[in-house]
């Protein structure tokens, strides 16, 4: 477990976080939220790895890391969403498949959570999606157009993800082949992360438990 370089579509390199399972056939990318790649982001990757996933935690920010939320979301501001999504998602996808991986899957948190919606609509590599409440603008992605098995976790006090933004992209969701299922939480939006003052050890726990047996059942 530790720092990874790995190589995007286009030639360049990026790095990331890696957490490494045996046998190390099933893999999951896991996103960052807007803060970057962090402690608790690495984390949940090593979380992944102790329950059978090998998962790699692309670095979005190349280095950058903030506790702000100002300067959280002007990076997240700055960050080309669908390069991203084409270039270091995509290519940690692909590293982990090099790696032996037969299946992978992507998983993400706020911005993350967005990113995820992209990789599930856009990105071959990709065998399934879980997003935590995050929903991409839809022009960078139809949910209509999900092409692998999704499953969503959101906040019902959530003014990000909002519970009638939620509404919204379930009912373009069901119009996609992909089978799908959405959990809402009596919780307020990054009830997963640890750090926050928002965290909600039941719902975690939860959604935990859900995202395994998603998993388990499509990787």
């Amino acid at each position: 477990m530790g720092n990874v370089a790995f190589s995007c579509p286009a030639g360049h390199t990026a790095n990331g976080y890696l957490a490494t399972a045996v046998p190390g056939d099933r893999a999951i990318v896991v996103l960052q939220e807007w803060w970057g790649l962090n402690a608790q982001i690495c984390g949940v990757a090593d979380r992944f790895a102790a329950a059978g996933y090998t998962a790699l935690a692309p670095d979005l920010y190349a280095g950058r890391v903030t506790g702000d939320s100002d300067e959280a979301g002007h990076l997240m501001e700055g960050l080309d969403w669908a390069g991203a999504t084409a270039q270091e998602v995509r290519g940690a996808l692909q590293y982990l498949k090099a790696q032996g991986a037969r299946r992978a899957a992507v998983t993400g948190f706020c911005m993350g959570g967005a990113l995820t919606v992209v990789a599930g609509v856009q990105l071959a590599e990709c065998d399934a999606s879980v997003c935590f409440y995050g929903i991409p603008p839809s022009q960078l992605a139809d949910p209509r157009a999900m092409r692998v098995p999704f499953q969503g976790h959101f906040a019902e006090r959530d003014d990000w993800c909002t519970p009638a933004a939620v509404d919204e992209f379930e009912a373009l969701l069901a119009a996609s082949p992909a089978p799908h299922e959405l959990h809402r939480y009596a919780a307020a939006h990054a009830f997963f992360n640890e750090e926050q003052s928002v965290y909600d050890a039941q719902a975690t726990e939860l959604a935990w438990q859900r995202t395994l047996a998603f998993l388990e059942s499509h990787l």
